[in-house]
């Protein structure tokens, strides 16, 4: 099992989860985070620190977010890994509550 960020982090990002992971296992994108699955090593010390709720353990993901276990693992073979925290978006807090944001996922990883 594996922890998978879903939906509500996007355009969000905030790295409060980042910061408490022992394993590093965080990659960054421009507008999400995900896990990487072959990494977690499934201690959920991220999930309560997510402000925006957007951290699961597979098998507690909502049925309508199943397509962000394959995007999790997918993208994280693609981005860099973070392993520090840092700033949420400037729109973070516009987005935290916004629902059906996938249209809005960037796929590109995150560059400075």
């Amino acid at each position: 099992m594996t922890y998978v960020v879903a939906e509500p982090c996007i355009k969000c990002k905030y790295t409060d989860c980042v910061d408490v992971c022992p394993v590093d296992c965080f990659y960054e994108g421009e507008n999400f985070l995900v896990i990487h699955p072959d990494e977690c090593i499934d201690c959920g010390a991220c999930v309560p620190e997510c402000p925006t709720e957007a951290i699961f353990s597979e098998d507690d993901l909502p049925e309508k977010w199943t397509e962000y276990t394959e995007l999790n693992a997918r993208l994280a073979e693609n981005w860099p890994n973070i392993d520090a925290k840092k700033d949420a978006l400037d729109e973070a807090d516009e987005f935290k509550d916004v629902e059906d944001k996938r249209s809005l996922l960037s796929e590109e990883p995150f560059s400075d």
